[in-house]
């Protein structure tokens, strides 16, 4: 005897050519159901909603289907069509309703519009905003996330296409998600154990009026469809399959990753740009609007996500959570997070709707939540984002007090105390889980930049070189640019070591940006969002060439997993020093810091940081009973000597006192004292 058929997997109407019945609401975009596709979309305002359906790579649709009113339920169309080969379709709406835009309302007949809920984009090629149903057949073989402690993370921020996309990577599938597996040994070598990558959803990288090109994707268009061409397998479709690999390998090797999201605006910019999808299919509901029908701009893009509308945070938090459950991701950093907690006419929200429910969420439980806590409207919330005892920060404070530091400014050094030790003072209530510590990142110079030049030289971006920060805290330690000088040479080697030593001492998340280790350069330029090329790629052969500073960065990251206290722990753990053991000087000429962080006998560590141009003679603070000083790392001293290997640190010749040289930093550490 036959099973019977579900009900609804029978036709109740037939609409051009094909046999249809009124869908399910819930949930949006485009199902597989028994015997056809499921496709839901909303628009409160749209009159009338048309399916536009494409053989796969055809130009023109193969047939139209307008909802039938019965097939509306409030404000969403939904059907459900059957006979359908879902791999061999593209699809998209056609949404009718009022073109007037001093009331907010684009709707555009002649436009055929991208499902914001597809699960694929075409991504490439000349239909690359039309739709595409997902398989959902992938073999998770058991994948858990490692969930590791927020303290304990190391991040590494890269970019996937530009990870591998240089030829001396020497992967077989350049500048995409399987090259990044292939590079899954480097980062285990490295000993770093999260990777956050900058935007994967799909975007166009055509989208930019002076070079014609969008490299970073900060520009998104579909939310829930992985970059397609990021994938080896793009052309075949098998980008979702293709992503969900690269993480499942990532996690095998006990490696978390994070997505850096943008849902402040999107790539259909104000009213001079296209109408791809939400502006056709409910602008008035998805974007910010001023009375006349404008776009709010607080992203500086050209437009601003109404994200605390009850319809877009159902948007936002839909795509979360579909990353989270079908994708394993282990959390956000969350691009001008500032603009999430806006209302609808650019107000400050006092308990923004979408950040609670991001920090409540039952899917999301387990994800790290990161804000990016300013906007591009000057709205700057370092310490005050509303953390829900959930969020941490990028900690441009932090950034920017390390970099005063390093470079000589003065009243810097208490400061620089404070920070290293996890801000407290901004987030004594979350602890130094809330403080994500960074020095560069991908917007601004690179490491290397960073002590090489003044200013910035963005002239290859095409606007004149007006875009990008102007006031970088960096110093090219004498020289602008590149420099065959030993002394300048030897300056920036000390300086690039300096904030990678301080960085990793100190307590909060540390991030670094891929290609610190190795000196990568973009030659000036901090601003290379429109530059797909060499300039931002990882050049490999750089590795080889500066494996000195590659294995001060291992070790360095080795040393901070070997020692707790670095990562966090109480404020009456740390200890002040200067000069002399305990006496501290805070005054504002000073430039040197030191502090104990005492763990206990067999974990004491010392830092010390001079930002002088001359050397000092430090005296020590006495150790833990049995216990004796030893030399982990002296920026000052030439490789290899500048970093031991955890565990096999020489001891100190004079326990009561140690040089630090000029313009570096010093870490000691307590091993059992030998017997004489």
């Amino acid at each position: 005897m036959r099973a019977l058929e579900p009900i609804d997997a029978y036709p109740t109407h037939r609409i051009a050519g094909f046999p249809v019945r009124a869908g399910r609401s819930l949930p949006f975009g485009a199902t597989r159901v028994p015997g056809g596709v499921n496709f839901s979309v909303y628009s409160n305002h749209a009159t009338s909603m048309s399916l536009v359906l494409y053989k796969a790579g055809a130009p023109e649709p193969m047939a139209e289907l307008p909802f039938p009113e019965a097939f509306r339920i409030g404000g969403v169309h939904s059907m459900t069509v059957f006979d359908l080969d879902p791999e061999d379709i593209e699809y998209g709406y056609r949404a009718d309703g009022p073109h007037e835009p001093h009331r907010g309302h684009r709707f555009d007949t002649s436009q055929v519009l991208a499902d914001p809920y597809a699960r694929m984009s075409t991504g490439i090629g000349p239909y690359r905003h039309r739709s595409r149903v997902a398989l959902d057949d992938f073999d998770w073989e058991g994948d858990r996330s490692p969930r590791l402690p927020h303290e304990d993370l190391v991040i590494y921020e890269l970019h996937v296409r530009g990870f591998t996309m240089d030829p001396s990577s020497g992967v077989a599938a350049p500048g995409t998600y399987a090259g990044l597996v292939e590079k899954i040994p480097y980062l285990r070598r490295l000993g770093v154990n999260c990777v956050e990558l900058m935007p994967v959803f799909e975007f166009d990288e055509t989208d930019n009026i002076f070079t014609g090109v969008n490299y970073w994707g900060y520009n998104p268009l579909g939310f829930f469809a992985p970059k397609a061409s990021y994938a080896a397998t793009g052309r075949h479709h098998m980008q979702v399959d293709e992503f969900k690999h690269m993480v499942k390998e990532l996690h095998k090797a006990g490696i978390e990753v994070l997505l850096d999201v943008v849902f402040n605006h999107t790539g259909e910019g104000d009213e001079r740009g296209p109408s791809i999808t939400l502006k056709g299919l409910d602008n008035a509901t998805y974007y910010m609007l001023t009375p006349d029908g404008h776009y709010y701009n607080f992203s500086g893009t050209g437009n601003t996500l109404n994200c605390n509308h009850p319809v877009v945070r159902g948007f936002v938090l839909d795509c979360l959570r579909y990353w989270a459950a079908e994708f394993h991701i282990d959390g956000f950093r969350f691009d001008l997070a500032a603009i999430l907690g806006r209302g609808a006419d650019g107000e400050l929200l006092h308990n923004p709707p979408l950040l609670e429910s991001l920090a409540y969420d039952p899917v999301l439980r387990d994800c790290k939540l990161i804000a990016e806590a300013w906007d591009a409207a000057g709205l700057y919330q370092v310490g005050s984002f509303p953390d829900y005892f959930r969020w941490s920060e990028w900690n441009g404070r932090y950034r920017d007090t390390l970099r005063r530091f390093l470079k000589g400014d003065l009243g810097v050094t208490g400061e620089l105390a404070t920070r290293l030790v996890g801000s407290p003072d901004m987030y004594s209530r979350r602890g130094t889980s809330a403080t994500v510590n960074f020095v560069t990142s991908h917007d601004g110079f690179t490491l290397r930049d960073l002590v090489s030049y003044d200013h910035k030289h963005n002239e290859a971006n095409g606007e004149h070189n007006r875009d990008g920060d102007n006031n970088d805290l960096s110093w090219n330690c004498g020289a602008e640019g590149e420099s065959d000088d030993p002394v300048v040479l030897s300056t920036r080697a000390r300086q690039t070591r300096n904030a990678l030593l301080l960085l990793l001492a100190s307590r909060g998340i540390p991030m670094l940006l891929a290609g610190d280790e190795a000196g990568r350069t973009q030659r000036g330029n901090n601003n290379a969002y429109c530059h797909d090329s060499p300039l931002t790629w990882f050049d490999w052969r750089l590795v080889e060439d500066n494996a000195d500073l590659f294995a001060f960065v291992r070790r360095a990251i080795a040393f901070r997993r070997a020692h707790p206290v670095l990562r966090s722990g109480s404020p009456e753990q740390v200890t002040w020093h200067g000069v002399r053991a305990w006496a501290p000087d805070w005054s504002t000429h000073c430039r040197l810091m030191a502090a104990m962080f005492d763990g206990g006998a067999d974990d004491c560590v010392y830092v010390a940081a001079n930002s002088y141009w001359e050397g000092h003679t430090l005296d020590l603070p006495a150790p833990p009973r049995g216990m004796a000083w030893h030399l982990f790392a002296d920026t000052a001293a030439a490789s290899p000597w500048d970093a031991h290997e955890p565990g096999a640190e020489p001891p100190l010749a004079d326990q009561s006192q140690v040089e630090i040289g000029p313009r570096s930093v010093l870490v000691l550490v307590t091993h059992e004292r030998e017997e004489q």
